[in-house]
């Protein structure tokens, strides 16, 4: 939940970056990073393992200004990927303000796709919340991999909702910005 202090006129929002292991959320996070002025945004903090995966979590504070008075900041997390991480992953959602799914678009990951969104929606429910009370949009990344379901198959084995979706692919910037544009958004016209 949004923490909005009257006092100093600031709202601070929770955005999360959920899926697969290695589907690309931390490296969602690195290009906003690398993008952003050092005034934008604080210090990115990252816990990798050896195999470079996310063991807890990766935090990118962005400060966006003045909405109707009030200076917005998001604190951007990922989950790790592993399910075998629940615990972790379930912790990170809690008081979220807004989920980016992160999809592996390769045609192998579709299973894993529809099993983390699984838990993640099983993980929202320990907290009272579903798919349809927290703003909510979905990245296809990896578009440029040689074997990747089409944005229709896609579509339908994850997207029953109809929420926003974005084509991406992460490492070249590709729908990186496009889509936390549209989570950033939603979060802010659910507060208004």
């Amino acid at each position: 939940m949004a923490l909005i202090n009257y006092a100093s006129r600031e709202i601070n929002c929770k955005l999360v970056f959920y899926g697969t292991g290695l589907g690309g959320k931390t490296t969602n996070l690195e290009y906003i990073f690398k993008q952003l002025a050092p005034g934008i945004r604080g210090e990115m903090i990252s816990l990798a393992t050896e195999t470079e995966r996310t063991l807890f979590f990766d935090f990118l504070p962005l400060d966006l200004g003045s909405v109707q008075g009030f200076k917005t900041k998001f604190s951007l997390y990922t989950v790790p990927g592993q399910v075998e991480y629940n615990a972790s992953r379930k912790l990170i959602l809690n008081g979220v303000d807004g989920i980016v799914f992160v999809a592996d678009s390769q045609v192998e990951k579709m299973a894993e796709n529809i099993e983390s969104l699984r838990n993640m929606e099983e993980n929202l429910a320990e907290y009272g919340l579903t798919l349809d009370s927290v703003p909510f949009v979905l990245q296809y990344n990896k578009r440029d991999m040689p074997n990747v379901s089409s944005f229709e198959e896609l579509e339908a084995a994850l997207n029953q909702r109809g929420v926003p979706s974005f084509e991406a692919v992460a490492v070249e910037g590709s729908g990186v910005f496009a889509t936390l544009k549209a989570i950033s958004k939603s979060v802010l016209n659910r507060l208004s």
